[in-house]
């Protein structure tokens, strides 16, 4: 199975505690891990860590030896056409960089990008294994963002971006991510990287909820994503739990699904940071 990840170097905890979770529903995996060095108006970012790709890598290979796990700096790549006016947003660069897949050959026609606040919960290879003829991507409708966004003649068309099985060879020939760079590049937005993709995506499945669930664990989940969330009670506020925040999975979201898999990071967290203290 082909997995996509994208980020820097505070992405490794995530990328560590989605691969263990794959680990337990997927024998052979093929990662491919997108990173660069880059920085905005307030931030300098460094990129994903060697150090955590053996790490990762010893895990996969423990498992199954023909598995692989691949580091990808696309700097040049990024830098050469640079989405400007999305550069200082709330999301980091590193939200974009998915969008480059087409442009690098080592990838494969099929892979599925995962965010790193992702836990798979159950058997993905429904999901994955999917038909994708003349589909350019399939994905699961924003949770909140599908009431305020329209792109398509279905009321309901607006796709999350953080999970989405991608079919690069028809990307390719469709030019969608040439395209949605192009936008990126020429027009600011709030969500540079999903309201791009949704306003020209003319070719995308919407796939049902339990592929991609943004607010609340259900028994047919399939993969969890602990995205930002608003609540209502006891006031309206919005709420970030993410999956390495062991202690306030607990205490705040009440959630303890996963505790062998996150004891699992916690028992491996010294060592993935270790590096970092050099």
């Amino acid at each position: 199975m082909n997995i996509l990840f994208c980020g820097d170097a505070n992405a490794e905890d995530g990328v560590l505690i989605t691969t263990l979770s794959l680990l337990q529903h997927v024998d052979e995996l093929h990662l491919y891990i997108l990173t660069m060095k880059t920085k905005n108006a307030d931030k300098q970012f460094y990129p994903f860590s060697q150090h955590a790709v053996a790490l990762i890598e010893r895990l996969i290979k423990a498992k199954n030896p023909k598995s692989t796990v691949q580091l990808i700096d696309i700097t040049q790549l990024y830098q050469k056409d640079a989405p400007k006016p999305n550069q200082n947003t709330r999301f980091t660069p590193y939200a974009m960089i998915r969008l480059f897949a087409d442009e690098i050959p080592a990838l494969p026609d099929r892979i599925l990008y995962l965010d790193n606040d992702i836990i798979i919960r159950k058997d993905i290879d429904e999901f994955y294994n999917q038909d994708l003829h003349g589909i350019e991507f399939v994905g699961v409708l924003d949770f909140f963002g599908r009431w305020f966004f329209h792109n398509q003649w279905k009321f309901f068309d607006y796709i999350n971006s953080g999970v989405l099985l991608l079919n690069l060879k028809y990307i390719k020939e469709t030019g969608l991510f040439a395209r949605v760079r192009n936008l990126m590049r020429t027009k600011k937005m709030f969500f540079p990287d999903q309201t791009a993709l949704n306003k020209l995506a003319k070719h995308k499945k919407i796939a049902p909820q339990r592929f991609n669930e943004q607010r609340k664990l259900h028994k047919n989940t399939v993969i969890q994503h602990f995205t930002t969330s608003f609540r209502f009670i006891p006031y309206f506020h919005m709420l970030t739990v993410k999956p390495w925040d062991v202690e306030r999975v607990h205490s705040v979201l009440h959630l303890h699904e996963y505790d062998d898999l996150l004891n699992e990071y916690l028992k491996l967290k010294p060592q993935l940071h270790a590096k970092r203290k050099d």
